[in-house]
């Protein structure tokens, strides 16, 4: 009976968050073609801040003392959901995303995606590697880089082994890694479930940056495991 309702609602919900993003769309494409970055920025976080308005979704975020905002870093947390760079947005602006190609087909969220350097992640050949590390190598000079490093959204509500992209972007530039760990959000809509459960509790927790000099000795397995077990130390 729930699951119906649910249904009914999410189907009214994105049609509604459908119109309301074109419109932002339209907007940010205004500011864009003018090369303002900032309204963009501003009017991102206003959109993704609006839409768990609009979903009726609050969320506590801890940890926002451990962000430095002179400093830049390589955002990592764990993926459960469409609406987790939705929810980072909400808190943090001016991060360039680095992650799938297909998400830019998404219609209309592609779009801001594109507006605010996302990077997306294409076939691992020479050439394709190559001209990725050399985005985020440079986009890492003026913004945070954001990136899930289980490459896809978890099936089951657990966090699934990390890969190594992240590490590739540390390993060229002296950075620090951001922790960030997401709950309930897997509960409000994960990749194989259609309808968005409106009971679900969401917080996120910031982690404290993790240093590139306790990282930088380590090899990338030790990498991953620390940067992974300090993410699941508040995920429930």
């Amino acid at each position: 009976m729930r699951s119906g309702i649910y249904s009914v609602l999410t189907i009214l919900l994105f049609g509604f968050l459908y119109f309301y993003t074109a419109i932002c769309v339209f907007v940010v494409l205004i500011f864009a073609l003018l090369h303002l970055k900032a309204p963009i920025r501003v009017i991102s976080q206003f959109w993704a801040k609006s839409v768990f308005f609009i979903l009726g979704k609050k969320f506590v975020v801890s940890g926002k003392e451990n962000i430095n905002k002179a400093k830049k870093y390589i955002l990592v947390a764990n993926h459960g959901s469409l609406f987790d760079i939705v929810a980072i947005v909400s808190f943090y602006s001016g991060i360039s995303w680095f992650g799938h190609e297909r998400l830019l087909k998404v219609p209309l969220f592609g779009k801001i995606l594109q507006m605010t350097d996302y990077i997306p992640f294409k076939e691992p050949t020479y050439t394709n590697t190559k001209e990725m590390i050399e985005q985020l190598v440079n986009n890492s000079r003026y913004q945070t880089i954001a990136i899930f490093p289980e490459g896809t959204r978890t099936l089951n509500g657990n966090i699934n082994q990390f890969y190594r992209g992240f590490i590739y972007l540390f390993r060229t530039r002296d950075i620090e890694i951001l922790p960030v760990t997401l709950n309930g959000f897997y509960e409000l809509k994960p990749k194989n479930r259609f309808y968005i459960n409106f009971s679900s509790k969401l917080d996120v927790v910031i982690h404290k940056p993790i240093k590139r000099e306790e990282l930088i000795e380590k090899n990338d397995c030790e990498i991953i495991e620390l940067v992974k077990t300090v993410i699941e130390s508040a995920h429930h």
